[in-house]
């Protein structure tokens, strides 16, 4: 679109591509070749600029402003790689250097200047992947994510990170290895504080410089998806960085943050809250996320902290009734359902994730459906009740038993993703392995046995870093994992147990097919509180099954009997407690016939060894007829009713 109708629908909230309108570009105007600036400072008295091309504040460039309040120039003195700002002068005068808000590119930390940056466009090749992708979408094949720190999955020997052209070449093949089908990173937008993992943003198009170039990352994703890895990447637009030189009240006034002072102020995080109301603010945003998408062709996108966006009283802050009088903010609401009817409208098969931890607004499914639009939402309600749950001496478990079954009440009221993230091994709460009750033997069991619950429960699923080979120390997001851990014979039987586990996930359709409704779960026993013992069926579309079966107790439970809906005869294909995982069993289970007789409805039964704290799962080998005794209490129950 041309520049004005592009100053049009950005002042409309409806420019999606507003990084081919502000920022900086390169032009040949009356045959010389230089570069156009142009900056969103609606209330600032002038706006200059500088950079390397005019000596920074001594030669300053003036820009000149339309009535919608984007300043422009064009000057030919720029050149590529020169890093340049805005001096803005606000309207009480005040003068401060601010960052472009649409720069690709930034100077290294601490320095926020833009950098001129021309990146050719890429001659991608994958595009076998992102025709499976729109063929196949992401609802009814498997989702186990990986979920990482650019900053702190390895680094240098001086301590610096790894760069995407690093990661490419080790952390690709690791996630290969490891079985996952997705590789999720914590923000990977340009800021300036490390210590904010990436969740304080002060640029919405730039890669953080500390990762390296946005070439490498394009090749990073492009080489996982030559190796079947989707790339899902975190998304901050509910906040961004108080800082001075960045968004801040951009022109002195609100200018991307509310009017309001309290509802602009994020006091529990110390940021300032976009606001979603303003139609600038949409285009900027939804601009933002779709670049990401189309740059570097991701896969998914997951939207940070969207209780804060939706709810006016979120963290307690200070709050003022919507008009209405309750605290759902309706800005935030409306611009979270445009924003996936945008992004869904163009890419239906990108997966759009929400953090999100309420329970008062329906967050996936269709707009018409009364949802937000999201495809899925973090169960935070069961990773709060299971981790309880597995922390808890086992002579509790059985009093609190409902922490475990709860979820079936409530499973599928959203389309959910499991997630074990990196907020759960930070700030004092343990690494996941250092949650577990008991010795060192027993969390390592307890550990098999809770992922092994989390690849079996309806949803998909997410694991932070580290936590894959049991790393017994918090995450440190300025150090690399503790991958010396790897060292001890247990921690590399813990790496390997989960590299099969995931292996098992993607092998077996019945875990994921059929992940949003009850076809495909059949709940056992849900009752067995006294041994701590959950049992459940995973069904797929074409009658296939596996029979899962949880003892939460440090108890080995011999002649253990559950019952069946079907005869058969059946093998163990999973046990957690096996030696190469780190157990004491040899050798799975004998390959068991079921029996006849009555349990609870079923009326055929399965027995078997239980491991103590294990979880054994069953898959029918041979399926048998019923016998004539069976078929003749069939027929006679049949002859009773009538």
């Amino acid at each position: 679109m041309d520049k004005f109708e592009a100053l049009r629908t950005f002042t409309t909230g409806e420019n999606f591509h507003l990084q081919h309108y502000l920022g900086a570009h390169l032009e040949e105007r009356d045959g010389e070749w230089g570069y156009s600036f142009r900056v969103w400072a609606p209330n600032a008295q002038a706006v200059h600029l500088v950079g390397d091309f005019t000596n920074w504040i001594e030669n300053q460039i003036p820009m000149v402003r339309n009535e919608s309040g984007v300043w422009e120039v064009f000057t030919t003195l720029a050149k590529e790689g020169h890093i340049y700002k805005y001096n803005i002068t606000r309207a009480n005068g005040h003068q401060l250097m601010k960052l472009d808000p649409l720069a690709i590119r930034y100077e290294a930390r601490p320095g926020t200047g833009a950098v001129l940056t021309e990146i050719p466009e890429k001659k991608w090749k994958d595009g076998l992947w992102l025709a499976r992708r729109k063929r196949l979408g992401f609802f009814e094949r498997p989702v186990n994510i990986y979920e990482a720190h650019a900053g702190s999955w390895k680094t240098n020997p001086d301590g610096t990170p790894y760069s995407f052209a690093q990661l490419k070449e080790e952390l690709i093949p690791y996630l290969v290895e490891m079985n996952y089908t997705h590789i999720e990173f914590m923000p990977l937008m340009a800021h300036p504080l490390g210590l904010s993992w990436g969740y304080q943003l002060m640029g919405y198009f730039a890669l953080e410089h500390t990762y390296g170039t946005p070439e490498e990352f394009q090749d990073f994703v492009e080489e996982c998806h030559l190796n079947n890895i989707g790339v899902i990447v975190d998304w901050v637009p509910g906040h961004f960085t108080i800082n001075d030189d960045a968004l801040a009240y951009y022109d002195g006034t609100p200018t991307f943050e509310y009017q309001d002072h309290d509802k602009a102020h994020n006091y529990g995080w110390g940021a300032l809250n976009f606001d979603l109301g303003k139609n600038e603010v949409q285009s900027f945003l939804i601009s933002s996320i779709k670049f990401w998408i189309d740059f570097y062709h991701l896969d998914g996108i997951r939207v940070d902290a969207v209780s804060n966006i939706l709810y006016l009283d979120y963290d307690n802050a200070p709050w003022t009734p919507n008009k209405d009088g309750g605290n759902l903010n309706y800005e935030g609401y409306y611009f979270l359902q445009r924003l996936n009817t945008v992004i869904k409208l163009a890419h239906p098969d990108v997966m759009m994730i929400a953090e999100e931890s309420s329970s008062g607004t329906k967050i996936t499914g269709m707009r018409e459906m009364g949802g937000l639009g999201f495809d899925y939402k973090w169960n935070m309600g069961w990773m709060n009740d299971i981790l309880r749950f597995y922390e808890e001496d086992p002579i509790y478990r059985k009093y609190d038993f409902n922490l475990v079954t709860f979820s079936f009440m409530y499973i599928f009221s959203e389309n959910y993703l499991l997630p074990f993230s990196h907020d759960e091994v930070v700030h004092g709460k343990k690494s996941m392995m250092h949650k577990m009750w008991g010795d060192r033997y027993n969390q390592f069991a307890g550990l098999r046995n809770l992922y092994t619950y989390q690849i079996c429960h309806p949803g998909k699923k997410l694991l932070f870093m580290g936590s894959e080979f049991g790393q017994f120390l918090e995450w440190k997001s300025e150090e690399q994992l503790e991958w010396s851990n790897l060292e001890d014979p247990m921690n590399a039987k813990m790496r390997y147990f989960t590299s099969q586990l995931n292996q098992l996930y993607k092998e077996n359709r019945c875990l994921w097919e059929v992940d949003m409704s009850y076809d495909g779960i059949e709940i056992i026993d849900a009752d067995n509180r006294d041994q701590s013992v959950l049992s459940f069926i995973r069904k797929g579309k074409k009658g296939d099954m596996l029979v899962c079966v949880f003892n939460m107790a440090p108890v080995e439970r011999p002649d253990f009997t559950i019952g069946l809906p079907v005869a058969g005869v059946y093998e163990e294909i999973w046990n957690t407690e096996l030696e190469q995982w780190g157990g004491v069993w040899k050798e799975h289970n004998q390959t068991v016939q079921t029996q006849e007789g009555l349990w609870k409805d079923y009326k055929q039964t399965l027995t078997f060894t239980l491991p103590a704290m294990g979880a054994s799962i069953w898959k029918m080998k041979r399926r048998l007829k019923p016998t004539k005794k069976e078929l003749n209490k069939t027929y006679k129950g049949v002859e009773n009713e009538e």
